[in-house]
């Protein structure tokens, strides 16, 4: 099968899925991410030092090593946070990358290339709701915050041994005036690391 073939039969299948099909396929995207993201950090481990990361998984828990020490402050400590907004930002990276093919494909129906720049303006208030929600919950006395955006459910992630109801309140709050999300789309998780 010769490489025009491919493609041919490749957009023939983005046609037939249509901007739902898009939305799908960009969500599985997204999710599959999230999944082998957390199945990773799960097994952190085993895989210390990947792409250049040092983990030190006694250090996150407080552990010492055998002679009773403390592990130098200096050791460099994996920052879930930041590999949560790593995920985030490729995930969104590969989804705008699918988008922008559609829209730039010269073979593409015009109602698909609107279809997809559409979704791509969609992302882009996705993000720009993201910033803001973690730059106002930060304001809020929290140390780290990740939030997600995925139509019409949002998740939160906060650093925090345990939150009360008045910080639930207020995520919640920060959440919907930046969205328009109801608190009961809304996952908050709180992550001690």
């Amino acid at each position: 099968m010769n490489i025009q073939a491919i493609r041919d039969k490749g957009l023939a299948m983005v046609k037939k899925l249509g901007r739902r099909g898009l939305v799908i396929a960009g969500a599985a995207v997204i999710l599959v991410g999230g999944a082998i993201l957390n199945w990773k950090l799960t097994s952190a481990e085993e895989r210390a030092g990947r792409a250049g990361l040092a983990v030190d998984v006694s250090a996150l828990r407080g552990e010492s090593e055998e002679d009773g020490e403390q592990i130098a402050a200096s050791t460099p400590v994996y920052n879930y946070f930041e590999a949560m907004q790593l995920s985030r930002r490729q995930a969104r990276d590969e989804a705008m990358e699918v988008l922008m093919t559609v829209a730039e494909s010269a073979t593409a129906v015009d109602t698909m290339k609107t279809d997809a720049m559409e979704e791509i303006a969609q992302i882009a208030r996705d993000i720009e709701a993201e910033a803001n929600i973690e730059s106002l919950v930060l304001s809020k006395g929290f140390e780290q915050c990740v939030a997600v955006v995925n139509g019409d459910a949002a998740s939160v992630i906060v650093k925090s041994a345990g939150l009360l109801p008045s910080e639930i309140a207020q995520i919640s709050e920060i959440v919907y005036e930046q969205t328009g999300i109801s608190p009961s789309r809304l996952k908050i998780i709180e992550r001690n690391v």
